[in-house]
């Protein structure tokens, strides 16, 4: 059976409807047998009174989509091709999507196991055909469903990996950060110790200003007054410094507002700040162009940096 459509000779071929001139490879293909023209390849195919087949889902754009569903690149390529195609042999999928064979067969395999194809023995050659779409979801779901298992056992395990690692002795755990919404990750540490205690710093107010919000600012301010956290910091003698103690914290409890001295600002230029919190935390963080910041826990070089602190604190002027 055949019919005609802008000139276009179109057969049926089984299950699916094909354009002469054009190769079953390269042609979108009905899954159904309704027998609907394929509209010299334009950009779709109609299921009467159901779905449509869009162009714009060629295998290239597919595979890249197929991808975030947790299929491999290989996977997603050959998952695709067969997609578009309905079936295929191994040698076929290898010429077209420039896959190794022996990789397409390890591929297959594993796609077959999954439930998302279904291999056919024709001859002495093993041919595979696209599974139902609802294949796909089931493994999405099976994925979610072992990704809960891992994250139950994980959180099983974690209080005694917890135990195990702060037995380890002399190690100082550090802490890497990047980027400004990294960074803030110091201000929430400072905030988030459980037990009250005194920070001691040298900084400069006019770049961590600039770093937070007027939100976050007065949050943060709140939790440290709550936490019953007090600090002495040491600022160069600027303008902006000087309103730290006083306009920036008018909010807060006079036990809260910081302690601050000066020194020079010609003389010890500082883009950041440099602090020892809680009772083993230390943190430095460089505000000049890159944001990043270290945090570093470690009874030792806490005690360190609160010495030094107190020698610049005694020779700083307060006021």
């Amino acid at each position: 059976m055949s019919k005609t459509n802008n000139a276009a000779t179109v057969q049926r071929h089984s299950s699916f409807v094909l354009c002469e001139g054009h190769s079953e490879e390269r042609n979108w293909l009905c899954k159904g047998t309704c027998g609907q023209d394929c509209e010299n390849c334009s950009s779709k195919l109609t299921k009467r009174g159901s779905r449509e087949i869009v162009g714009a889902m060629a295998s290239g754009t597919l595979a890249s989509r197929l991808k975030q569903t947790g299929l491999g690149d290989k996977a997603a390529a050959v998952y695709a091709y067969l997609l578009e195609n309905g079936g295929a042999y191994p040698s076929r999928i290898a010429e077209t999507t420039k896959i190794n064979r022996s990789t397409v067969y390890k591929v297959l395999l594993d796609l077959a196991v999954k439930g998302l194809v279904s291999e056919i023995q024709k001859g002495k050659k093993l041919y595979y055909q696209i599974g139902r779409p609802a294949a796909l979801l089931k493994h999405a779901q099976y994925q979610i469903d072992l990704a809960n298992d891992v994250y139950e056992q994980v959180k099983t395990l974690a209080p005694e990996i917890e135990l195990l690692y702060s037995a380890l002795p002399n190690k100082p755990r550090v802490l890497y950060l990047e980027g400004e919404k990294e960074v803030l990750t110091v201000y929430d540490d400072y905030i988030s110790q459980k037990k009250p205690y005194e920070m001691v710093s040298f900084g400069n107010a006019k770049p961590i200003r600039a770093l937070v919000t007027d939100a976050y600012y007065k949050k943060y301010r709140r939790a440290k007054e709550i936490k019953g956290i007090t600090t002495r910091t040491i600022l160069p003698d600027t303008p902006i410094d000087r309103e730290y103690a006083t306009e920036w914290h008018v909010d807060v409890s006079k036990k809260t507002r910081p302690s601050v001295r000066f020194i020079p600002r010609d003389q010890f230029p500082l883009e950041g700040e440099i602090a020892a919190y809680g009772d083993s935390k230390v943190a430095i963080v460089n505000l000049e162009k890159h944001t990043t910041a270290i945090i570093i826990e470690d009874k030792s070089l806490h005690r360190m940096v609160r010495t030094i602190f107190e020698l610049a604190w005694r020779g700083a002027s307060a006021k």
